[in-house]
């Protein structure tokens, strides 16, 4: 589902040069869930932004679900990510002026998703345990749920790759289990492949493998 070749990362500045990431070769066959570790500045959210279309690659290869995307326009890689990725950020990343529903719902209606957005986005709140608080906005909405929010729009265009960056890092600990737990169920009934980033090792023990990196490169790999 994602293959990875030769990736590397490099910014260059007046004074010198970073290196983030230093040959990253990766595989990570459909339906698996892969935790990605390391301490900060390894390079872990990089790479998640990468293999997610959000960045571009200063050298190397990545194709998503047989699809190269290295070296595509953004109109083109906005269209992949639409139809084939999925992503979960820290902070949320919901829209204020709209509900928990519409919220769920914009996936579907940036690309036309037609009449059954309602009843899709009404199926994941109930799965999340936000049937009751669609009609909410997120000022109303405690951290906890406003990220059991963004699990269900991450989840309503059904892609086949979801992407997490640090999904619990601004919840606490009983929050964090419970949408980490929602997120394992999702992800298995949806049947995606999961990538997700954490520098939590209860979190990380949860997963099929854990990849684990450090100044650029992957220096573990166990399932």
């Amino acid at each position: 589902m994602i293959q990875v070749s030769g990736l590397t990362k490099t910014i260059e500045t007046p004074t010198h040069r970073v290196e983030i990431l230093r040959g990253i070769d990766l595989s990570i066959p459909a339906g698996q869930f892969a935790a990605i570790m390391g301490p900060s500045g390894s390079g872990k959210s990089t790479l998640l932004g990468l293999l997610a279309g959000l960045d571009t690659p200063t050298s190397g290869r990545i194709t998503l679900d047989g699809e190269d995307i290295t070296g595509l326009d953004e109109d083109r890689l906005a269209v992949l990510r639409g139809r084939k990725i999925g992503f979960v950020f820290q902070s949320y990343q919901l829209i204020p002026t709209l509900t928990a529903e519409e919220n769920v719902m914009l996936p579907l209606e940036l690309v036309g998703g037609g009449n059954g957005g309602p009843f899709r986005a009404r199926e994941l709140l109930r799965t999340v345990g936000l049937e009751d608080r669609r009609d909410h906005y997120p000022i109303q909405l405690s951290g906890g749920e406003q990220q059991r929010v963004a699990l269900a729009r991450a989840f309503v265009l059904r892609p086949p790759i979801l992407m997490a960056d640090e999904p619990t890092g601004n919840l606490d600990s009983a929050n964090g289990k419970h949408v980490l737990d929602l997120l394992i169920e999702l992800n298995r009934r949806e049947q995606t492949t999961l990538v997700l980033v954490t520098h939590d090792a209860q979190l990380a023990a949860s997963a099929d493998r854990r990849i684990t990196m450090r100044d650029g490169q992957i220096v573990g790999d166990e399932a």
